[in-house]
């Protein structure tokens, strides 16, 4: 069946998505090491990602943990560092997508308070022709509950959406309910993906 909407992740797909990398920076690599050793920072961005208060959340896991308390307020204090850079290539083919008319959607692992902070910083994310952030949805990927949540609302037949993400688990659950999927690896692999549905050309998916 001919492919009717596009549905993107944010993390890794759109937008870099490796605080490690900010850490190393500013701490240095073993103090990041440690840090992230002894505080689960990904769990702490899970409960923000399903609909947690981001600062509350941050700082309560700050106040926890006194040894990495400044370290820890990072992720809220520095957080439109911890993400990013955009991915240009992927952007264009989200822009080229729309271009040629195709539906684009977001389904993204993203909390309330920093989809806020990413907004103003990646205007791109205001493109999209659906949105389906998990912090507003308080259910995240790879719950089956948020790709049904998904398919209630747009209408569209699981077997003509194309989802992309880069996490297999993720893309394991869409194609469980029989979407089409594509594992993220790079957007010059998702551009010929696109070629080969037909939804871009060749010179669309430069």
């Amino acid at each position: 069946m001919p492919i009717e909407a596009v549905v993107f992740d944010i993390g890794n797909v759109l937008i870099e998505w490796q605080p490690e990398r900010h850490y190393d920076r500013t701490i240095g690599r073993d103090a990041r090491e440690r840090l992230f050793t002894e505080v689960d920072l990904h769990g702490m961005n899970d409960r923000i990602d399903l609909g947690h208060d981001f600062r509350e959340t941050v700082y309560s896991t700050a106040e926890s943990y006194p040894d990495h308390a400044e370290a820890i307020r990072m992720w809220h204090d520095d957080w439109v560092k911890l993400a990013g850079p955009e991915i240009p290539k992927s952007v264009r083919l989200l822009r080229a997508l729309r271009a040629r008319g195709v539906q684009t959607y977001a389904l993204s692992n993203f909390g309330i308070g920093t989809f806020e902070v990413a907004e103003p910083e990646w205007p791109f994310l205001k493109e999209f022709d659906r949105r389906y952030i998990s912090g507003h949805m308080a259910m995240s990927k790879p719950d089956p509950a948020i790709y049904a949540a998904v398919e209630e609302d747009c209408g569209v037949s699981p077997s003509r959406l194309l989802f992309t993400d880069d996490r297999p688990d993720n893309i394991a659950a869409a194609a469980a309910r029989g979407w089409q999927v594509h594992l993220f690896d790079g957007p010059e692999h998702f551009a010929k993906r696109l070629m080969v549905e037909g939804l871009l050309s060749s010179e669309d998916a430069l």
